[in-house]
């Protein structure tokens, strides 16, 4: 009887591994890429995150808005002032004059990045009755961060190159977007970059997958700016702790030298 309750155990223990196994498959684990910014002693690549701004600033601020960044804040990624005031030259953000009338003006650097839309509702009226994200701290509100951002920009995948499964599965028409990595599949946002969907200051070779990494790139940075202080300071923390530990080890033999 014993050996009959243990093998039922592990049969329902096999039949719930397998159902979650299934389950998850569904969506794919995006695939993880090499990030300069991973790792105790990693750092921002500048280059990259200067290219990601300008795929967000020409494709994604038409719809996302990233309210916790200011024009100023650009430049920690490596760019001048004067750069900077270049950037942001063309835009026009709201603001009232001296009679309290609504106007717009020249961005300056201490304004904060232009939102899309003036409020949430006028957001969701022109996206289908849904508000797109707040890209600020997208890369850690996403599990998978920077790989899930990427994946998701590479992941569309056209209706015509859908297999008669998938299309029933999920049942997926010719005006949805298809994507493999977005729970569900089916995302209201269509394929916002493809090949040259911009032309690079830099010379660089705007390819899909360079876009994609290009812009995870600016989001990881903009979710977490201090992010390469707070590893010098833990490794400056660390060699204290080692230095103070000598230094006590050192005490300690000197006082009990004697008493051995």
């Amino acid at each position: 009887m014993r050996k009959l309750l243990v093998t039922g155990a592990i049969a329902l223990a096999s039949l719930a591994t397998g159902a979650v196994a299934i389950a998850a498959g569904t969506t794919p684990h995006p695939p993880h890429r090499h990030w300069h910014f991973q790792g105790p002693f990693g750092t921002y690549d500048r280059a990259a995150a200067q290219r990601g701004y300008q795929v967000y600033s020409e494709v994604c601020a038409a719809c996302h808005s990233m309210s916790l960044m200011a024009y100023r804040n650009l430049q920690e990624l490596g760019l001048t002032e004067a750069q900077v005031k270049g950037l942001i030259k063309d835009i026009q953000v709201p603001d009232l004059n001296d009679d309290g009338a609504p106007i717009e003006r020249p961005a300056k650097l201490s304004d904060r990045f232009k939102k899309p839309f003036p409020n949430e509702a006028a957001a969701a009226a022109a996206n289908n009755g849904k508000a797109p994200p707040d890209l600020s701290v997208i890369v850690k509100a996403r599990e998978g961060g920077a790989d899930y951002i990427h994946a998701l920009l590479t992941g569309y995948v056209p209706y015509e190159k859908l297999t008669p499964e998938q299309i029933k599965e999920f049942s997926v028409s010719k005006d949805d977007n298809f994507n493999t990595y977005f729970p569900g599949h089916k995302i209201a946002m269509a394929a916002p970059l493809a090949d040259d969907r911009v032309t690079y200051t830099d010379g660089t070779k705007a390819t899909l997958s360079q876009q994609a990494s290009d812009v995870a790139e600016f989001l990881a940075w903009a979710s977490e700016p201090h992010m390469e202080d707070r590893k010098r300071t833990g490794v400056r923390v660390i060699l204290f702790l080692l230095a103070l530990a000598g230094l006590m080890y050192a005490v300690k033999r000197t006082v009990w030298a004697d008493k051995h």
